[in-house]
């Protein structure tokens, strides 16, 4: 019996790792898809930047309510699954808590835990009245449809699900009681089982071993189709994220040169430049749908945690306008995920289905309300930038729809022909000094 509950393990082991891992290999292949960009500089910037937001919490804890409740959720939860490593081993070896020979020290982390999970377990409480009965604006917009709300709330379950199996886990393991070392919180949940004969006890602390260990891996393959993703992704998202300052914009290269050759009289205008060379026009200027999008800016997609900061900072969205830079996110994820059922479908190749991201997904309405003024990318609190996504499908209206508001079309012509925004001749442009 002892060996069927150990192979019994094996297989769910290796199940939900191979899985996890496949999940896994569909994610990068989805990222993949987008154009590539070299980020390779300022490297110790970059670690600087990861150890600071993703694991120093830094950008959290600017609402300080809400940065504690996740520091202590994302600490407690985190630290309390090294015990997974003394689950698997006992699973595969039908030991019985092997670390334990260790000793004191034993007992110092096990006690940890149990003060981290009452912790976790009061923290997620507390989100949950937070996001369903306080009813915080910023989680009831409209892009918070019912799977985004649901969403929220399943993770919300599994961890008072999981941190409640863990102490019932040690309050029946009459053997960790026996040690009186660690058992900081399950000594006072273990009464509640007096009375049972030993055999229930026994049976109490198999299953609730057996649940805690399932719903992990359960957890750990949930996170591909949740915005939980981003216990995982915020890692190299930080890493990857933004270095220049935040109003520095990206020119495209090819209309760089372009101007470049207008302005050298040396230049041969009607010469046409070199198959693969710099200077080759781009297939498509701006972004219309997830392909044209850098593959950074899909890392970003996958990792939006949905909190809604840079929705609630978001001065457009605050005056009434349609846009919200979370539902950017949200819309760029959803498309990117339509692409690469799509190319499951058909054998690894992408088949035109008659969609893109924009006007499907994103409207016109939404891109021209942007202000440009970068509170999104401010206010995120793992260093995705809707912004880019934003300007790269307005660079596509201007650039290849010639789709751009009367205002700018007006002002734009302007520039044309008198060389600044303002309707007057170049020749009048001083007479305000003799009024």
């Amino acid at each position: 019996m002892q060996y069927l509950s150990n192979i019994l393990f094996a297989i769910l082991l290796i199940v939900g790792i191979g899985f996890f891992a496949k999940n896994v290999k569909k994610l990068i292949r989805n990222i993949k898809l987008g154009r590539d960009l070299d980020v390779n500089d300022h490297k110790s910037e970059r670690w600087k930047n990861m150890a600071m937001i993703a694991l120093g919490q830094s950008k959290m804890v600017r609402r300080p309510i809400a940065g504690i409740l996740h520091a202590i959720v994302y600490v407690g939860f985190i630290i309390i699954n090294i015990e997974v490593l003394e689950i698997v081993i006992d699973g595969l070896f039908g030991t019985h808590r092997i670390f334990s020979s260790i000793g004191n020290l034993y007992g110092v982390l096990i006690g940890a835990f149990e003060i981290l999970a009452i912790l976790v377990f009061v923290s997620v409480i507390l989100f949950w009245i937070r996001r369903n009965i306080i009813k915080l604006k910023r989680f009831w917009k409209s892009e918070m449809t019912s799977w985004p709300k649901n969403d929220a709330n399943y993770i919300l379950y599994f961890e008072m699900v999981l941190m409640t199996l863990f102490i019932v886990m040690n309050a029946t393991d009459s053997h960790f009681q026996d040690m009186n070392s660690g058992n900081l919180i399950s000594q006072f949940v273990a009464p509640w089982f007096n009375g049972l004969s030993e055999g229930t006890i026994h049976f109490i602390e198999r299953g609730a071993w057996w649940i805690h260990i399932v719903g992990i891996f359960i957890f750990l393959n949930y996170l591909y189709f949740s915005k939980h993703l981003h216990i995982l992704l915020a890692f190299p998202n930080t890493y990857y994220g933004k270095i220049n300052p935040k109003g520095q914009l990206d020119n495209l290269e090819a209309v760089t040169k372009e101007v470049k050759m207008m302005m050298d009289p040396n230049i041969d205008p009607f010469a046409a430049p070199a198959a693969g060379t710099e200077g080759e026009v781009p297939a498509k200027f701006g972004a219309s749908d997830v392909q044209d999008l850098n593959w950074v800016q899909l890392l970003n997609a996958y990792t939006c945690t949905e909190c809604g900061r840079c929705t609630s900072e978001c001065p457009a969205n605050q005056t009434g306008k349609k846009l919200s830079p979370r539902k950017i996110m949200m819309d760029t994820r959803d498309r990117l995920e339509e692409v690469g059922k799509n190319i499951d479908a058909n054998n690894g190749e992408f088949k035109e289905d008659g969609k893109q991201l924009l006007d499907d997904y994103i409207t016109k309405e939404e891109l021209w309300a942007c202000t440009s003024c970068n509170a999104c990318v401010e206010a995120c609190p793992v260093s995705i930038d809707p912004l880019s996504i934003i300007l790269d499908m307005r660079r596509y209206l201007v650039m290849e729809q010639s789709a751009a508001p009367v205002e700018l079309n007006n002002m734009m012509t302007n520039i044309e022909n008198n060389g600044a925004p303002w309707p007057y001749n170049q020749m009048d442009r001083l007479n305000w000094k003799n009024e």
